[in-house]
């Protein structure tokens, strides 16, 4: 059976760089890995009232149920998000909470995930996965070791076609992905 990864992009744009780095991306996974973008960009925001039960006049949107199965029959999650005012981005952050009710049933818990961030800055990126970091590890999340994969300037990373045109930097993703694939590997399935 193949192992599936959801990939999680914390921009909405369709032409942004942290969805030209995921394209970069999902070819370094290794044979027998299904990987897909999960959109995030439909999902209504937030709100506790859609899984209290005592609420009985505002249903949970198909959106969050649909998104929190697809990440429950994940075998691990990938995040490549920009950094937003020093933080993730709104959009990134709904989706976490979105994920992570109802309190029984978290989509989250225990998935293997990776963390890939980037700016137009030196830094990479630093702040918005470190607050990432944070968020994830209230639900249990193993993710790979060192090195972490900051990419700073990432817009100089890209060619004209959105391709990375850095053989090192292709090295370094695939080192990345391939110790996630690893660690995927080496957990018992979570999927519900």
């Amino acid at each position: 059976m193949s192992k599936q990864v959801s990939v999680i992009i914390g921009s909405l744009r369709r032409e942004s760089i942290a969805r030209k780095i995921a394209l970069n991306v999902l070819p370094l996974f290794p044979a027998g890995y299904q990987v897909e973008i999960v959109e995030i960009g439909d999902l209504p925001l937030y709100d506790f009232d859609y899984d209290d039960p005592s609420v009985t006049d505002k249903p949970t949107p198909a959106a969050y149920t649909e998104f929190r199965n697809r990440i429950k029959n994940s075998d691990g999650v990938l995040f490549i998000t920009a950094e937003n005012n020093r933080t993730i981005p709104a959009c990134l952050k709904n989706a976490i909470d979105i994920g992570s009710k109802p309190n029984a049933d978290v989509a989250w818990k225990n998935r293997p995930a990776g963390l890939i961030s980037h700016s137009v800055g030196r830094m990479g990126g630093y702040s918005s996965q470190k607050n990432l970091r944070l968020a994830l590890s209230y639900f249990d999340m193993p993710t790979p070791g060192q090195p972490e994969v900051f990419l700073g300037q990432s817009p100089s990373l890209l060619d004209e076609h959105g391709a990375i045109a850095n053989a090192a930097t292709v090295e370094f993703l695939q080192d990345y992905v391939t110790r996630l694939a690893a660690l995927i590997d080496t957990r018992e399935p979570v999927r519900n």
